[in-house]
């Protein structure tokens, strides 16, 4: 890589629904900073992390992305009935309370703005990348496939279902990655076999799929930054949180809690995985708060290039790669 170019990195974004207005902070703030994000340095992503990295992998300039999340209403997404009652009959025959019709046709209408439909038009063309073909791609989002009980990364994992990666539609990926247990439908996708998988939000399996472009085989030739939607974990550790669970409604909720935590707050053991990662305080809002109003926006938005701000202040990435990574043999990608 060119010295005298611009630093790059990719970027791994946290889910958190509503939230994500946080890591177009953090994104402005990096870009702001000097580095270079896009290809080719690639993007990962859950749920809104997935909204976002499609946008900033699909070429939207950063500086478009921050006017169109700013002034985003996403009640316009709650596309389910106005009656509870309908509510609750969509829960049980559609297994969620809204469509999310809305949100598809949104972000797919934002990445045709950018020229990009399906993922053969975010291939990744790098001669100097040592990438497996199948995993050369500008943009990777997570989802849960309920129906196998496992993560699945589009497009790499299109091949398990018979499906042609390129030719698949990205609105359609983010959308399933996007797919809130309860608040919105799943996500179907048919086999090349013709059977049906369920495809629900990415955060079930992996809210924060930090390690997802990680070799053990070289040394990087730039950083994997993630942006994590929560406080810096304490110095004790992450287990001394705790919330009271009370009722049926307050149990469900810890529940799905739970499991999407899990998996990711193991990874907050790791002082590897904190030393790259910024975090953007988002205390007091949750993923389904969908009518944020602006001062709550913009204080999330404030929060994420504060995150970032103070990660980069700090950050060498010699300097980590030689305390966290120091028998990797140099190589490139």
């Amino acid at each position: 890589m060119d010295s005298s170019a611009p630093p790059r990195a990719d970027l791994v974004l946290e889910g958190g629904g509503v939230k994500g207005i946080a890591l177009v902070g953090a994104i402005a703030e990096t870009q702001a900073r000097g580095y270079r994000l896009g290809a080719p340095a690639r993007v990962a992503g859950t749920s809104a992390g997935a909204i976002v990295g499609s946008l900033l992998a699909a070429g939207m300039p950063v500086p478009d992305m921050v006017e169109l999340m700013r002034g985003l209403d996403y009640r316009t997404f709650q596309d389910g009935s106005r009656f509870a009652a309908v509510r609750g009959l969509s829960l049980l025959t559609t297994l969620g309370l809204h469509k999310g019709d809305a949100l598809h046709r949104w972000i797919a209408a934002r990445l045709k703005e950018c020229g990009v439909e399906t993922f053969g038009q975010l291939k990744l063309h790098d001669p100097d990348s040592a990438l497996p073909p199948q995993h050369a791609y500008k943009l990777v989002v997570v989802v849960s496939d309920i129906s196998s009980g496992r993560m699945v990364r589009l497009p790499w994992d299109y091949e398990r279902y018979g499906l042609p990666a390129d030719e698949q539609p990205v609105a359609d990926a983010v959308r399933a990655s996007a797919s809130i247990p309860v608040f919105f439908r799943p996500r179907r996708l048919c086999r090349n076999d013709g059977r049906q998988c369920l495809h629900v939000d990415g955060g079930m399996l992996s809210n924060y799929p930090i390690t997802i472009f990680d070799r053990e085989d070289r040394e990087p030739r730039w950083p994997t930054f993630g942006v994590k939607l929560s406080a810096r974990p304490p110095s004790e550790g992450v287990y001394r949180e705790w919330r009271a669970v009370r009722g049926p409604v307050g149990y469900g909720r810890a529940l799905v809690s739970t499991m999407a935590e899990a998996h990711d707050r193991v990874q907050m053991d790791e002082p590897a995985i904190v030393a790259r990662t910024m975090f953007a305080r988002t205390d007091g809002v949750l993923a389904t708060d969908f009518d944020l109003d602006a001062a709550t926006r913009e204080r999330l938005f404030q929060a994420g290039r504060a995150a970032a701000a103070q990660f980069l202040d700090d950050w060498d990435h010699r300097t980590y790669l030689a305390h966290y990574r120091p028998l990797v043999t140099p190589a490139s990608d």
